[in-house]
């Protein structure tokens, strides 16, 4: 996969490692939020084709919701996404390696019941990139945005009771499972059971997280 290198000019403004008074500004167009090899940015039409590219395998594809399976696809999605962040009820940032605009995953925040007080997020991130860490740092960010800009007290994430990589990736960053939820998602066929798993504003300062924010503000 090609990289492009990133161009400052297509954004409206940057946020250092997920700090940022904004509150509303967010529904206009979404802020960068910087980390050391990440950088999560606003969905572009051009990204269609990379992400296409990143998430339509079988791998990224096994244990969650079927990504569009053409550029067409996404390009609907990425539309439909920035509609849905206009109005209020969901982020989605594009995940890209720092220094290059080319897309190699996405992190969605929605609002449960009309409201962001209690909100549920999902990821996909392309193979290529699993192990590296990126991951961590991607999710650090897109957490740091939902409780502090969006008001998220409460954020839910579902993981495939088979899907191992996922609940421990969950885990790893400070997420706690609640309980199991059989028979809940339809994924290629089969009904599998999820796992449920949280993380609250009350103990964020707990999370694997927030240590990594307080670590990297030492330096």
């Amino acid at each position: 996969m090609e990289k492009t290198p990133y161009r400052a000019s297509l954004d409206l403004f940057s946020v250092v490692s997920g700090r940022t008074a904004i509150t509303s500004a967010w529904r206009d167009r979404l802020p960068v939020l910087s980390g050391q090899r990440v950088m999560l940015r606003e969905l572009r039409p051009s990204d269609a084709e990379s992400l296409w590219s990143v998430l339509n395998t079988e791998e990224v594809g096994r244990f969650i919701s079927r990504p569009p399976t053409t550029v067409d696809g996404f390009e609907q999605f990425i539309a439909s996404s920035c509609t849905r962040r206009a109005a209020g009820r969901e982020v989605c940032f594009a995940i890209t390696i720092t220094g290059y605009d080319t897309a190699i995953g996405v992190i969605q925040v929605r609002q449960k019941n009309g409201r962001f007080e209690t909100a549920e997020w999902g990821f996909a991130i392309g193979s290529a990139f699993w192990g590296s860490g990126m991951f961590e740092e991607s999710a650090a960010l897109a957490i740091d945005f939902a409780f502090e800009v969006l008001g998220v007290h409460r954020l839910e994430a579902r993981a495939a009771v088979l899907n191992g990589r996922g609940a421990a990736a969950l885990t790893k960053i400070g997420a706690v499972q609640e309980c199991l939820m059989r028979k809940s998602f339809r994924c290629e066929g089969k009904v599998l059971d999820q796992g449920l798993f949280t993380i609250l504003d009350t103990d964020r300062s707990m999370t694997q997280t927030a240590r990594m924010f307080r670590a990297e503000q030492v330096h």
